[in-house]
């Protein structure tokens, strides 16, 4: 069955966000399990993914009719870099339609963690009304205002979250092994600092830089011992760049403050994931969710349109792909 497009995400995803492809295109939604998936790429002239899932097996590219593969998102790690650079097949993402919902998580996680919102709520369920309100009174809990923010990468989603902390009176620090451009930084104050210096010194460090054999396993033991103690971390990039036995070890003995995690090494994560093993009130100061920092309607539309576009644009237009990423 030939298609221009075979899409590997389903096409009920793109109903709800009110952008189905255009009339341009014929496109085939399959599941990446389905078992006629390798002979639609034999005939397919484009891939359509979402960022995030199991990495695609390299054996499916060659001999097929793909030349081009749209990612639904900013990351590229589920595809084989090397083995599509041999094969000629040019790779597009969509790089900053997210950036509004990251920033949105993560001050919001921030707040939670910060005002103790989301262990109230136990504690109240739990018919602790009195004495844990007494105790938060008594912690003299910090909002946002006034805090240094420390953005480790500070690229379109790093600078997005970093816009958004600072409207809420944050202070700025940030480290990135390429220097921003000066206009951003001065717009918000910002101060480059190395990482160990931004480590030390910030109230809240957010990660938002991709996974690479630089970034994997960047915030180990040695980075979470040097963090200001009751520091907060949000873990909203990519799985494999927090070591998590190493995050638990330092909330359960309480020297991190509290940390909120998106994404995972292993997703979804294992039952004998350290971050779920944490007890007593190490537990309450971990927010975990389900890979959906970047995931909102509004998000998604802007996502999806631009991935339609592209593709458009290089198999009806025959122009090079925007965003290329290889």
């Amino acid at each position: 069955m030939k298609c221009d497009v075979l899409c590997l995400r389903p096409r009920a995803d793109f109903e709800r966000a009110g952008e189905l492809a255009p009339a341009s295109l014929s496109v085939l939604y399959r599941s990446p399990n389905d078992a006629d998936v390798p002979q639609l790429f034999k005939t397919a002239s484009a891939l359509l993914i979402p960022a995030v899932g199991s990495k695609l097996p390299p054996e499916l590219f060659p001999g097929t009719s793909i030349k081009f593969v749209q990612v639904t998102g900013a990351g590229l790690d589920r595809l084989d870099r090397s083995a599509l650079q041999r094969l000629g097949i040019a790779v597009a993402n969509v790089p900053g339609g997210s950036n509004r919902a990251v920033a949105e998580y993560a001050v919001t996680a921030a707040s939670l963690l910060l005002r103790r919102l989301s262990w109230a709520d136990s504690e109240i369920q739990a018919g602790n009304y009195a004495a844990f309100r007494s105790r938060m009174l008594a912690d003299n809990l910090s909002g946002l205002e006034n805090l240094l923010v420390g953005v480790v990468g500070f690229g379109v989603i790093g600078v997005a979250v970093a816009e958004l902390f600072y409207k809420m009176g944050c202070r700025i620090s940030y480290y990135d092994p390429i220097p921003a451009a000066n206009s951003v930084a001065e717009a918000l104050s910002a101060k480059s600092l190395s990482l160990e210096e931004l480590l030390e010194a910030a109230d809240i460090v957010t990660l938002h830089v991709p996974l690479i054999p630089a970034t994997h396993s960047l915030i180990g033991d040695r980075e979470l011992a040097k963090m200001k103690p009751g520091s907060i971390l949000i873990q909203a990039s990519r799985g494999g760049i927090v070591d998590e036995s190493a995050l638990a070890k330092h909330l359960q003995c309480g020297r991190v403050g509290g940390a909120v995690v998106d994404v995972y090494s292993t997703e979804p994560p294992t039952p004998d994931n350290p971050l779920l093993a944490l007890f007593g009130e190490a537990r309450p100061r971990l927010l975990l969710t389900p890979h959906i920092a970047g995931v909102t309607r509004q998000s998604a539309a802007i996502l999806f349109r631009c991935a339609w576009q592209n593709l458009e644009r290089v198999l009806i237009q025959k122009q090079p792909p925007l965003n290329r990423a290889y």
